[in-house]
């Protein structure tokens, strides 16, 4: 009994550095974009329905014919910033021609 005490502290420290691997920046499911890649994924345990994110999740957010009108439209479907040959990128949205639209400003 006390070699499973011993060890289940042992292991605490694991699952507590999961859930700080991204300090904030989680949208009520506890989902983010990840300002590198642009990648959008969830962390367990998020989901308030218990549900597990699946990875249509990343089409989800995209509009189902085109691309998004606007920026502000992109980042309230938390798909922003949007690159080239994603679902819902535009050029119109694409202000450098870099491939990435709605990229968050530097100089703010």
């Amino acid at each position: 009994m006390r070699s499973i005490a011993i060890l289940s502290l042992l292991l605490l420290p694991l699952g507590i550095s999961e859930v700080s691997a991204h300090p904030g920046g989680l949208n009520s499911e506890g989902c983010h974009n990840n300002r590198k890649t642009g990648e959008y994924h969830c962390h367990g345990g998020g989901a308030a329905s218990g549900q597990a994110t699946s990875p249509r999740r990343l089409f989800l957010a995209a509009p189902s014919v085109g691309a998004f009108r606007n920026c502000a439209e992109a980042r309230a479907a938390g798909a922003a910033p949007v690159r080239r040959g994603d679902p819902g990128y535009g050029p119109h949205l694409d202000r450098d021609s870099d491939g990435i639209g709605c990229e968050p400003y530097r100089d703010r």
